[in-house]
């Protein structure tokens, strides 16, 4: 026995790429090699499915007897949960977890009961198919035209231990099909003719590839972050290209695709560097085009802040793994570059380490202006070629100014050097031009202000000349370095607004949730990780709990508490968004907190909206409830009034009943009753579509034959009806008792409505692989726009007058059609009129194994035999 275990057991999933690859004989496999090293192992349910060679296995392991359920009944088996707990093996072997257990077993699915082995400290292996994953169902069923009516979470399987993918060649699986290996003799040629065709097993084979790709990468991600590795792995080609909102994005967006394409399963990443400084020259238009021309080509776009733009591409790229950078060439022009110094690429080369840095050359390389910009914010470069242009100007325009003609006075002189402090304002800010104001001042007073080459001041004017000149150099660089701080801050707070702006399309968009927030948050600040956690208890002495650990939590390690955390900012009455990874300023801090913000209010919605969905069934069962008892409080009494008086009238005796007064009370009596019998019975039956219970059993029914019994039962109605069903068309998938009803009351609703001189009509015909009935009459017929009211329970046209009846007959014919996997939908008939359409699926020979999960299952417990 495997008792005294601690903790949480650990799952092995076998991921099979399609059904028949040998995911349950690698299980077994596996089982046989542990008990052969002495591990207690025990079989919790494996499905054979009538293979033998699966069933020959199973022998020599442990097999925990399984538990009976009795389901509508039928006698169904599933895993015995409380057995295996008792039994307290060291390994567990469960097949299929996307199975759905039969009502009244102790969880909905399987996945379930594995998780209640898991958390008693039961080492589980289990199988599973990459269709029954959800979030690849959609594609299956595209590919494959079969939808799959078993699926799991995908976050199951991601949160699996160990994952290894069982696969096989498409002609490979085929052959094995071929030899009886997976199905029946019966069943191989039907198989391999629709869902196991070459092209439908190579997609999923895939599909299967690609997911085992995602769950190894996040795997290996796990890893790096538990042990501090900040060097690139190149296990998988990951290609960022960097973005500055100009036009020449597009060009380096189709050249990282082509990178990437180059070897196979690349990712393109595309960043744009939000500065501070405002010299991105970002445009929002394009960068939103470039946006959607990255998602087109299957990569994925990002934003960061940070004012040194190569270190921000750097931290992205190494947290991302990023194996290439792509840039654009400078746009600077050769002048631009010589006095700016080195460029964002050559920075990012230098430190790009192990990072391939491609350098792209497009149509606006070398077009920028020859200056740098002056209308940002000032940065040490500017100030140091402030300082130099201070130190250098002024003696050189000496230079100039003494050898000058005697037409320049003393005011031409001040003049001059007024524009050249002006300039140093312009390009250092306010100490540079106060260096230069001092310095112009000097060398006005020394070599233009008589007396000459002294620092005497002779006349009045001319000393006011000098003390205007400093006052004015001084108030030009004051505005100057006023305006360069007020650009600063305009342009960081263009680069918040552009980052929230982000992220409220994204959200606006429905691309992102709460783990998508917080990823934003993490990538764009550069952190390791972020968390929202919640208070659990009062606001003064409660302690954090994560909220949801698996999809509220960004980055390697979730922080449990804000005492561990580089910074908290709060998010809600009772939460708190904690970051750790570096210190954020003061600028950054007021970013993240409008994202904490939104964290509590995305939070708040989803919860809002669960709230909704649960109270949702609550209020349609009240409306029902509300609708019901307005509605047949008439309709029950009616005919139950009609037959008590018939009866009482019987038994009177003051009365000598005629023979043929007493035929007709027994007439009245007898129609009442059965009026009132049908009226339960749609009832019952509307209660049960309702609450999902409805017991549908399909097989190949032949509408030429439904259709007269449907008649029949509308009795003498039944011979105002003209029938034109062809009887070689193809059989339908469908109930034949359900079937009936359905096309009773869609016939009796035409008869109530349609002209008194022309027949209701009935036709049939094929389309596709769907049979139609069309019941046509020609009465009033309904507005377009109330089409879909017919089909409201307890009412007729969108009113509440049910004197004539109690409106269910359409709600539930319509219930039944859908319950059979087909579709009940009104038409306008040529000429006035309505047409109502019964559509049906197509019957096949076999279709649960011609193509798998393609018919609607009304039952669960049909899913028992599902590999």
């Amino acid at each position: 026995m495997g008792g005294g275990r601690v903790g949480r057991g650990t799952l092995r999933v076998y991921l099979g790429a399609a059904p028949g690859v040998g995911k349950t004989f690698a299980m077994l496999d596996e089982g046989h090699r542990r008990v052969e090293r002495g591990t207690d192992v025990v079989v919790g349910l494996v499905e054979t499915h009538g293979r033998q060679h699966t069933a020959d296995l199973v022998e020599g392991l442990e097999v925990v007897p399984r538990r009976e359920l009795t389901h509508r009944g039928g006698t169904f088996t599933e895993m015995d949960v409380d057995a295996v707990l008792a039994r307290r093996p060291r390994v567990a072997l469960v097949d299929e977890l996307a199975h759905t257990n039969v009502p009244g077993s102790r969880n909905a699915k399987r996945w379930q009961d594995v998780e209640e082995l898991l958390a008693a400290g039961i080492d589980v292996v289990a199988t599973v198919n990459v269709q029954h994953l959800e979030s690849v169902n959609d594609v299956v069923e595209k590919i494959t035209g079969a939808r799959q009516q078993e699926r799991l979470p995908d976050a199951v399987v991601r949160a699996a231990d160990q994952v290894e993918l069982v696969d096989m060649a498409p002609e490979a699986l085929r052959r094995r099909m071929a030899h009886g290996n997976v199905y029946t003799a019966d069943k191989v040629d039907a198989a391999l003719g629709n869902y196991f065709r070459v092209g439908n097993l190579t997609a999923l084979r895939e599909l299967a590839l690609l997911w085992v790709a995602d769950k190894v990468d996040e795997s290996m991600q796990d890893y790096r972050a538990a042990h501090g590795i900040q060097g690139t792995w190149e296990t998988r080609e990951r290609v960022v290209v960097a973005l500055t909102g100009g036009a020449e994005g597009e060009t380096l967006i189709r050249r990282a695709a082509r990178i990437a394409a180059r070897s196979a399963g690349g990712d393109v990443l595309a960043v744009h560097v939000a500065r501070s400084d405002g010299l991105t020259g970002a445009s929002p238009a394009d960068l939103a085009t470039q946006r959607q021309l990255v998602e087109t080509l299957g990569g994925s776009y990002h934003q960061v802040v940070g004012d040194d733009v190569p270190r921000a591409l750097l931290e992205f790229a190494r947290a991302e793994n990023a194996t290439q950078l792509v840039l654009g060439a400078s746009r600077r022009s050769r002048w631009g570059a010589l006095l700016g110094g080195p460029g964002i690429g050559s920075a990012t080369i230098r430190g790009s380490g192990d990072i391939d840095v491609h350098l792209v050359t497009h149509a606006q390389a070398g077009r920028g202006r020859a200056l740098p910009q002056l209308g940002g914010a000032l940065t040490v470069r500017r100030r140091v070629y402030g300082v130099l242009l201070a130190v250098l100007a002024p003696p050189l325009l000496t230079l100039a100014l003494v050898p000058a003609p005697p037409q320049l006075n003393l005011i031409s002189d001040v003049l001059l050097y007024l524009l050249v402090v002006v300039g140093v304002a312009l390009v250092g800010g306010l100490l540079p031009a106060l260096l230069a104001a001092v310095s112009c001042s000097m060398l006005l007073n020394y070599y233009f202000t008589p007396p000459l080459h002294t620092f005497n001041i002779s006349e009045t004017n001319n000393a006011l000349a000098l003390t205007v000149f400093l006052v004015v150099a001084a108030s030009v660089s004051s505005v100057v370095d006023l305006a360069a701080r007020r650009t600063r801050q305009a342009a960081r707070a263009s680069a918040e607004s552009q980052t929230l702006g982000t992220l409220a399309g994204s959200v606006l968009r429905g691309e992102t949730g709460l783990a998508g927030l917080l990823e934003r948050v993490r990538e764009a600040f550069s952190l390791d990780d972020v968390t929202l956690l919640e208070r659990s208890g009062p606001a003064d002495r409660g302690t954090f709990t994560v909220v949801a650990t698996a999809t509220a939590t960004a980055g390697a390690d979730a922080c449990p508490s804000p005492q561990q955390a580089d910074a908290e900012f709060p998010a809600g009455e009772q939460l708190v968004l904690v970051v750790r990874g570096r210190p954020l300023r003061a600028e950054d801090q007021r970013v993240v907190g409008a994202f904490a913000a939104q964290a509590g209010a995305l939070l708040e919605r989803s919860r809002l909206a669960e709230q909704a969905a649960a109270a949702a069934p609550l209020a349609a069962t009240d409306r029902m409830r509300t609708a019901l008892l307005a509605a047949v409080g008439h309709d029950l009494r009616t005919p139950l009034a009609s037959a008590k008086a018939s009866v009482t009238s019987l038994r009177s005796t003051d009365v000598a009943w005629s023979a043929d007064d007493r035929d007709e009370l027994l007439l009245t009596a007898d129609e009442s009753l059965d009026r009132l019998a049908r009226l339960v019975d749609n009832l019952l039956d509307m209660s049960r579509l309702t609450a999902g219970a409805m017991t549908v059993q399909r097989r190949a029914v032949a509408l030429d034959e439904v259709v007269p019994l449907a008649l029949d039962d509308l009795g003498p109605d039944g011979a105002r009806v003209l029938v034109d069903v062809p009887d070689d068309l193809p059989e339908a998938d469908a109930d034949p008792g359900l079937l009936e009803r359905v096309v009773a009351n869609v016939v009796q609703n035409a008869l109530r409505y349609n002209d008194s001189d022309v027949p209701v009509r009935i036709t049939g015909s094929s389309l596709g692989e769907r049979v139609e009935l069309r019941v046509v009459d020609r009465g009033p017929g309904i507005p377009a726009d109330k089409l879909d009211t017919v089909f409201v329970p307890f009412q007729r046209l969108g009113d509440t007058d049910n004197t004539t009846g109690v409106g269910l007959g359409l709600a539930l014919s319509r219930g039944l059609a859908e319950a059979m996997g087909g579709t009940l939908t009104p038409e306008e008939t040529p000429g006035g009129g309505l047409t109502m359409v019964i559509a049906l699926p197509v019957a096949r020979d076999d279709p649960h194994d011609a193509e798998p999960g393609r018919r609607e299952r009304a039952d669960p417990a049909a899913a028992q035999g599902v590999s």
